[in-house]
């Protein structure tokens, strides 16, 4: 048989399973760097100011770990500056969950072991999943490019800027092609990918923060730094594209050479025995969950506690890094304060509080895979019952966001205070506009609930409405949308802390109709039928 005998096959059927679901990550992609440009150009709108922030970026050793350095004064590389750095890791993260998706995913759910039934080669499910990861990819870098041309922007750097993302898909998506052999759950294989990314961003961060003094050779390391090479709209040397493009190629092959040494099912790592016996910790259905949420929360906080001293570290600088009184009114428009410092505290802070309601959704959505791969019902056979059992992974959607959400404002709130001088009066304040977030973090795990409850194959659009609130929060005002618009995002309900008074009733609210959306779907689940 052709050992990719059934690959157009498979490709069908990849993309009619996303075609819900990367229709919508192009666009959430491809939104916010188009409208990142869009609103840039009015805040940076002169050389002066470009320039004026460029080198303030350009020596806080804080911005460049996180983002990298601003290579030019042109409004093109100062506008797109932030979003070649995080937003470029997300599409690494999208691209190897794809990929592990369609590779590792369907062998462990046993759907590609029946498919094999029929006339499909070996590499064939390797190689759908690959075509379509890349298509996808491609796809997005031609409307971002298309996009920030329409916009003015050089044709050149954007197009140099879109490879970059495409390149940093490729490259993720041929590294979870790898992980995916070695592993026999899709969670260890994401896993795998994501610490590999996570250490390509470390090292990106470690040639960047000494400037042009520091570690620059690191840069040659990291797949992020070859983007930094790149260079969009500060000269565009394209040669560079050959260093990810050819890790790309030996990590395909590599990964296409180790599906013909094992099983279907299989991985080469062998996997680690448990104990013999469970311990004390598991007699019930939070014990259970703790042991099946514990090692995402210990992730997430270590992510918000990193980010939270690099945002600290920054905050005091906040007016030397904003252009202008353009720049201020962006920067006022999103965070709703009243000084500098307390609306980029606050337009921080709700950035991160959508964030711990993705880890909320993860959290819920834990549930509906367990139902769907069959774990719950052996449990659901015994004297647990239903409310029971889902309450124990409902308790980390809540207890999980105000964990971080508090290490966020403890490590912000320290640094800063210990920066300006003026501990006591700050840390309190930074503190307590991180604890109120939560109630719209709640909101967004209820309504996961309340999917999960009532359609539960519809459970994951809770990933599209948070994406929803996402674009409304970080857009919303700076495209003056109605009022009644944003108001649909939770998000805006919250008082804009520090800075603005504190109002009980929104927080009350917020927090009854998360208590409700969550009764309401346990309910629901305990009256349905496990699918």
């Amino acid at each position: 048989m052709n050992a990719l005998a059934g690959t157009g096959l498979l490709t069908r059927l990849a993309f009619r399973r996303d075609r819900v679901v990367v229709p919508f990550w192009i666009y959430l992609l491809g939104i916010t760097a188009i409208g990142t440009a869009y609103t840039s150009r009015a805040a940076f709108s002169t050389l002066a100011k470009r320039a004026d922030f460029a080198a303030s970026v350009n020596k806080n050793p804080s911005m460049l770990a996180l983002y990298g350095p601003v290579q030019d004064a042109s409004i093109g590389s100062v506008s797109l500056w932030k979003v070649g750095g995080i937003a470029a890791a997300l599409v690494g993260v999208v691209s190897l969950f794809l990929t592990v998706r369609h590779t590792r995913g369907d062998e462990e759910s046993g759907r590609l072991e029946l498919v094999s039934a029929g006339v499909i080669g070996r590499y064939a499910a390797l190689t759908a999943g690959l075509i379509t990861v890349v298509t996808t990819e491609l796809v997005l870098a031609v409307l971002v490019s298309i996009g920030l041309v329409a916009l003015g922007l050089p044709t050149a750097g954007s197009i140099a800027f879109a490879l970059g993302w495409f390149t940093i898909g490729l490259v993720f998506a041929a590294v979870a092609a790898v992980t995916a052999q070695l592993t026999t759950t899709s969670r260890t294989a994401s896993g795998l990918a994501i610490a590999f990314l996570g250490l390509c961003y470390l090292i990106r961060a470690g040639g960047d923060v000494g400037g042009h003094d520091g570690p620059t050779w690191l840069l040659w390391l990291s797949p992020f730094g070859w983007m930094s090479h790149l260079r969009p709209y500060a000269g565009d040397d394209w040669w560079v594209i050959v260093l990810p493009v050819a890790f790309s190629a030996v990590c395909v092959a590599v990964a296409f050479a180790l599906v013909g040494r094992r099983d279907i099912g299989a991985g080469l790592l062998p996997d680690r025995l448990g104990p013999a016996e469970a311990g004390a910790g598991l007699g019930g259905p939070l014990g259970l969950a703790w042991r099946l949420q514990r090692g995402s929360l210990f992730a997430w906080a270590a992510g918000f506690a990193v980010y939270g001293a690099a945002i600290g570290g920054v905050t005091e600088n906040v007016e030397d890094m904003i252009g202008g009184s353009s720049g201020r009114d962006v920067l006022e428009k999103l965070g709703g304060g009243q000084g500098m410092v307390d609306a980029f505290t606050n337009a921080a802070m709700s950035l991160m509080a959508l964030l711990a309601s993705a880890y909320a959704v993860q959290a819920v959505l834990r549930l509906r895979s367990e139902e769907t791969g069959r774990l719950a019902e052996p449990i659901l056979a015994t004297k647990v019952g239903r409310v029971g059992w889902a309450l124990g992974h409902v308790l980390f959607a809540v207890v999980g966001p105000a964990v971080l959400m508090a290490l966020e404002g403890v490590m912000v709130g320290l640094v800063h205070g210990l920066r300006s001088h003026d501990l006591g009066d700050q840390f309190p304040r930074i503190f307590w506009s991180a604890i109120v977030q939560l109630p719209a973090v709640w909101v967004i795990a209820g309504i996961t609930v309340a999917l999960f409850g009532f359609a539960p194959r519809l459970a994951v659009a809770a990933w599209g409405l948070l994406g929803v609130f996402l674009l409304l929060g970080e857009l919303g005002p700076l495209l003056e949308l109605k009022q009644w618009e944003m108001d649909l995002s939770p998000f805006t309900h919250v008082p804009k802390l520090p800075g603005a008074p504190m109002r009980t009733m929104p927080v009350v609210w917020l927090m009854a109709v998360a208590g409700l959306l969550t009764a309401a779907g346990l309910v629901a689940f305990r009256r349905r039928d496990l699918s």
